[in-house]
């Protein structure tokens, strides 16, 4: 490539070019293709490409042996027949070759709400999942740097680095320490690996580079670095420097056992291989997810609305809706779906009753109807007629997805249809009913329950931005099909503007 664009008198050879892009194009699929990868492993026994790790979640413990085995994959994602070609095939550290680790420099884009939560619970599948990418890598004799953002939504008492570099030495096992290159805009010095294997930058929310996705700052972040390994699924709708902008600077991107975990649980969700399939959705801001709606709706054989979008449905059909529970710009788009939906034969369910809460009296509790709510009382759950409602409805589903929160404003320990409603979908999902949960809410309540045979995500942002269509970067970036596509796209559009400029 470089002797193509060093073309005598600064003429870029026309056949050289169709040359380089026939070359490119036949050996893309067969060289950089990454391997499909399978969503069929447990946390207690990873396979990987020309080995097996075989993983104990008790702190600092790690076996790795020589095993070799392999795992199919037969996932489709397909819409009224039409497949759909979202998920690019991307290489994860499970099926990368263990000795190409060893010795490398391996930059960590690490899940600060999961390692840095108020309740580390190691025995949590997101932790331990997460955790165990940096034991592995740290295991095999990699050069580890940890990157991530972090805030005190996240855990109460972090600020400092030093304090974030004390909760994962302790949560590893291993000494973390760290290192102040970023703010000075200087490479990091490879020297400390002499002395430390695990090291860990500075929080990334100091720095307006890090939203822009800025050349230079991801050059500086992936200066030395061989190897990225993401694994910070719930970033994976942004385009951040150290989610995507480092991509371009390793020779190698892959995906770390918790962001693969995640997507897998996304996959299974798309997969539309099982009918009945409903949609459980919680929470608010209908406007902004009308579009995500529709694709539910257009895939779904009912809507089941147990959040504040509910109000908006009973809103747009007519029902009395008291105005401090109606979202601006929600009616139209509330109208639209269910007519979209009405036309799809799709059913829609709100609930029909709610616990409400005395707003100058909070420990009072009382239900009332839906359409019957009085002034000064708030809802803050279902009430037992809309649980039993939800029950009659999905329970012949073979496939449901939950999103969103139940809760409309407070929990209270007095009131139990989220619980319910979990106890529901615990029995279902050990019925042969293939069950996704999506939100931290939403999982903790069926967590409570039983989280046995169940998939949860637990952020709703990035699945919410799957079904709306958007591109999940992050998980893009990880593609180097993706990065190709584009040089090929580049040279292509070369091609043409030569041809025409030419009259060839």
């Amino acid at each position: 490539m470089a002797q193509l664009l060093n073309s005598h008198d600064g003429v870029l050879s026309l056949n050289k070019l169709s040359f380089c892009y026939n070359i490119l194009s036949s050996s893309a699929k067969s060289k950089l293709l990454q391997q499909k990868k399978s969503c069929s492993y447990t946390r207690n026994n990873i396979v990987f490409r020309n080995q097996r790790c075989a993983q104990s979640f008790f702190p600092g413990v790690l076996k790795v042996d020589d095993s070799v085995k392999s795992t199919p994959e037969s996932e489709a994602n397909v819409l009224d027949g039409v497949k759909l070609d979202t998920f690019p095939h991307i290489q994860t550290l499970r099926r990368f070759p263990r000795e190409e680790l060893a010795a490398k420099v391996v930059l960590v884009r690490f899940d600060s709400s999961v390692l840095l939560g108020e309740e580390l619970d190691p025995s949590s599948r997101s932790v331990s999942d997460a955790l165990f990418t940096i034991r592995y890598l740290h295991q095999v004799g990699a050069r580890v740097i940890l990157l991530s953002d972090w805030r005190r939504k996240y855990n109460s008492e972090i600020l400092s680095v030093e304090s974030v570099a004390g909760i994962l030495s302790l949560a590893l096992q291993y000494k973390v320490v760290t290192v102040q290159s970023i703010s000075c805009k200087k490479p990091l010095d490879m020297d400390i690996f002499q002395k430390e294997d695990i090291i860990l930058l500075q929080n990334l929310m100091e720095f307006k580079e890090e939203v822009a996705n800025c050349p230079k700052f991801s050059e500086l972040l992936s200066s030395g670095v061989d190897i990225f390994v993401n694994d910070s699924f719930s970033q994976s709708h942004k385009i951040l420097a150290s989610t995507v902008g480092v991509a371009r600077f390793c020779y190698a991107s892959l995906a770390g056992f918790h962001f693969e975990e995640s997507l897998c649980q996304l996959k299974k969700a798309a997969k539309l291989d099982k009918k009945p399939y409903f949609a459980i959705i919680g929470g608010g801001n209908l406007y902004k997810k009308a579009t995500a709606l529709h694709f539910l709706a257009s895939s779904c054989d009912g809507l089941v609305f147990v959040g504040m979008m509910a109000f908006q449905i009973m809103h747009a059909l007519g029902l009395p809706v008291t105005s401090n529970l109606v979202e601006k710009g929600a009616y139209k788009a509330a109208l639209d779906l269910i007519q979209f939906a009405h036309d799809k034969n799709i059913t829609i369910l709100y609930p029909k009753d709610f616990w409400c809460m005395n707003n100058h009296l909070p420990k009072q509790l009382e239900i009332f109807p839906a359409q019957s709510i009085v002034d000064g009382w708030v809802p803050v759950d279902l009430g037992p007629q809309s649980v039993e409602e939800i029950n009659s409805l999905i329970m012949k589903c073979k496939k449901i997805l939950w999103i969103g929160p139940v809760k409309f404003k407070f929990s209270n320990q007095y009131t139990s249809g989220a619980s319910n409603l979990a106890k529901i979908l615990s029995k279902l999902g050990q019925n042969d009913c293939d069950i996704t949960v999506v939100g931290n809410m939403a999982c903790k309540s069926i967590t409570k329950e039983s989280s046995s045979g169940l998939n949860m995500v637990e952020n709703a942002s990035v699945v919410w931005e799957f079904l709306k269509g958007r591109t999940l970067h992050g998980v893009m970036a990880l593609d180097r099909v993706h990065f190709l596509n584009l040089s090929l796209y580049s040279l292509a559009g070369s091609a043409r503007f030569l041809r025409k400029a030419f009259r060839i």
